[in-house]
């Protein structure tokens, strides 16, 4: 059933994504197509609570496809951990008679706007995290962006690791998930790969340089989650106790920036203009995925609950691979 849509919020929280303003631009070009008017947010649920807001017209999101981050910039908010800050934000919307408030970001912010749900605000979610840490939908923004950055990072460390014949470790960002670690050690060629979602000791890992070794190979690379962290600790322990150069690289914040990838300027696209439509069809509460290849929507609650259990078979491939 189709409901009047005349006016809706928009925010990004959390860490930065890319192809966050991809999601952006199709939110507010779809939405002026529908007569529906824009409000962008500033600095997430701060600019919320702060009345930081001001209307958005088509021009507002020309040329931004190919810039990283969020051109409505992001923050995190304490104040939204408290009842009386869901509160406050819950009446904002209301005040500014929003029929609607669109949230691109990860599992801590669709959770505030599932907060806000309850205190009856229309929120519509967005997947944007390069984690890919969001158990309902198969793809999130960024991850691909991601990936690509720690790709290329790792292909420079490994022409170095294979010239001075050294063990080099890799740490890509994900605190909970290893899949920015799968993706780059899959596809970067890692003998190893070290994740939260796997138990593997320090003992296993020199086990398998020292076979490597053995069978010829001079140059290891290890790709390290963050969320295993210490790799800095983990490369003089290896060093110390096999007597190979070994050297350890944070890229941190590194893979929050540049330009996004194709993949993910057509998965924001197509998300941000799902969003819109799912309002126009008067749906409340929903969350835009992606599944089995295809994009849909879910209720929010509903999305955030939902568990996939870790398959393994990405890490087999890369160990079978790297033999």
């Amino acid at each position: 059933m189709s409901m009047e849509i005349k006016k809706i919020g928009l925010l990004t929280s959390g860490g930065d994504a890319p192809g966050m303003n991809c999601a952006i631009r199709a939110i507010v070009r779809t939405a002026i197509h529908n007569n529906i008017q824009v409000f962008g947010i500033k600095r997430g649920f701060e600019g919320l609570l702060n009345g930081d807001i001001e209307e958005m017209q088509a021009r507002d999101v020309s040329n931004i496809m190919f810039r990283g981050g969020t051109i409505l910039r992001t923050a995190r908010s304490s104040e939204m951990r408290t009842e009386e800050g869901v509160e406050k934000a819950a009446q904002l919307c209301k005040l500014l008679k929003l029929d609607a408030l669109i949230i691109i970001g990860g599992n801590g912010s669709l959770s505030g706007g599932l907060d806000l749900s309850k205190k009856g605000v229309n929120v519509i979610g967005i997947p944007g995290t390069i984690d890919l840490d969001l158990d309902c939908t198969d793809y999130t923004i960024g991850f691909d962006t991601a990936v690509n950055t720690s790709l290329d990072a790792v292909n420079k460390i490994r022409d170095t690791s294979s010239s001075h014949e050294r063990c080099s470790i890799v740490e890509v960002m994900g605190r909970g998930a290893g899949f920015i670690a799968l993706w780059t050690g899959l596809s970067g060629g890692a003998e190893e790969v070290v994740i939260p979602e796997r138990e593997l000791s320090k003992e296993e890992i020199i086990e398998q340089i020292l076979e490597n070794r053995a069978k010829g190979k001079r140059h290891n690379l290890i790709v390290v989650a963050e969320g295993r962290g210490n790799s800095q600790q983990l490369a003089e322990e290896i060093e110390k106790d096999t007597g190979i150069s070994t050297r350890a690289t944070i890229l941190g914040h590194l893979q929050r920036g540049g330009s996004p990838t194709a993949l993910d300027r057509v998965a924001a696209s197509i998300m941000g203009y799902n969003s819109i439509m799912a309002l126009l069809e008067g749906k409340k509460n929903r969350i835009i995925i992606q599944r089995d290849g295809k994009y849909t929507d879910i209720d929010l609650e509903e999305g955030l609950n939902y568990h996939r259990e870790y398959n393994d078979y990405l890490y087999h491939v890369t160990k079978v691979l790297a033999i």
